[in-house]
């Protein structure tokens, strides 16, 4: 188990999205975490305390959790000598990056003196099966993006909690990091060799209660050409019932990718849905889930009004407004 509660550790990130995997624990387990550590360079903030390791220490804090999701997450050498210092002063460390730490031989070699746990989270758990497509009961709902990182996560934490709310059976299920730091299970999907990861959506997604709904965490986008491969193992693996469409309207580019341009939301359903019918006919778009947390009060309710229009679908930001209207989707489904 990792001991709660964290210091988040932000490093060098170059803007508030490489720091995701924080702001995500900062946003949904804020009881878990005392402040953040930031070296020089950093431009993410969580608008917690900064905190020195011995501060945090004193302030109680047990695990120190790499925030960060860099590109083809890698460990810098200036990033190993604060985690060797947290390492003597009794922190355990906490990653979900794919350098893992416990291939790093000075953490390593810091964590047997002194004590300490390094936990790697992107490390597959179990033997999966490849994906048989076999119809499962139950129900199951998916947030699919039209690029990364655009709030797939969110919408289907604040689904769960408002169908909890609800009296709903209803499992968030994580397939990536951040959301199994946040939820403490999951399948780190990304981690999973390519033959057996829509097995592992299966695998965590099985049989239920012909009432109860696996809302599956997003990953990726099917227009985005470095991270594609693990959205299609969602859409077949999940089998879901239902997908949610998730955008970010302020994007100019694809994340990481300055030369690709995000496709519309009308684009996106016209492609997901035809492939979440191969593995589910009566697969059906629900609704919609915009991250609007660039956009003022006025420009955002204005953007929802316009896209309701022009799409038929309920348009919402759940972390913004409560995730009320896309649970009532699911249940006019």
């Amino acid at each position: 188990m990792i001991q709660t509660p964290y210091l988040l550790f932000l490093g060098d990130a170059p803007d508030a999205l490489a720091a995701k995997v924080a702001q995500g624990i900062k946003d949904w387990r804020p009881d878990a975490s005392v402040g953040q550590f930031r070296m020089e360079g950093c431009n993410a903030d969580m608008g917690l305390k900064d905190m020195t390791l011995a501060e945090a220490k004193a302030a109680g804090a047990k695990t120190l959790v790499i925030g960060v999701a860099n590109r083809g997450g890698v460990i810098s050498d200036a990033w190993k000598t604060v985690l060797v210092e947290a390492l003597e002063m009794g922190f355990d460390i906490a990653s979900g990056l794919h350098n893992l730490l416990n291939e790093e031989r000075e953490l390593v070699a810091a964590a047997q003196t002194h004590g300490c746990w390094l936990h790697d989270v992107r490390i597959p758990s179990d033997a999966y099966p490849i994906a048989n497509g076999k119809k499962r009961t139950g129900k199951r709902c998916l947030a699919v993006g039209t690029d990364c990182s655009v709030g797939k996560m969110y919408t289907g934490i604040a689904m769960e909690r408002e169908m909890h709310a609800r009296k709903m059976k209803a499992t968030f299920r994580a397939t990536g990091q951040t959301g199994i730091l946040i939820t403490g299970s999951g399948v780190p999907l990304d981690a999973v060799i390519a033959d057996f990861m829509a097995g592992a959506v299966e695998y965590i997604t099985p049989d239920n209660d012909p009432d109860h709904w696996d809302l599956i965490e997003g990953q990726g986008s099917l227009f985005h050409v470095s991270y594609s491969g693990v959205t299609m193992a969602l859409i077949h693996g999940g089998q879901p019932d239902a997908l949610i469409l998730c955008h970010e309207p302020t994007r100019t580019h694809m994340r990481g990718l300055p030369d690709y341009t995000p496709p519309s939301l009308e684009k996106l359903r016209e492609i997901a849905l035809p492939i979440a019918q191969v593995a589910n006919p009566d697969c059906k778009v629900a609704a919609i889930s915009v991250n609007t947390q660039h956009m003022s009060e006025t420009d955002a309710l204005a953007y929802l009004a316009e896209l309701e229009d022009s799409m038929g679908l309920p348009a919402v930001d759940p972390f913004r407004q409560g995730a009320g209207r896309l649970v009532d989707a699911l249940e006019a489904i």
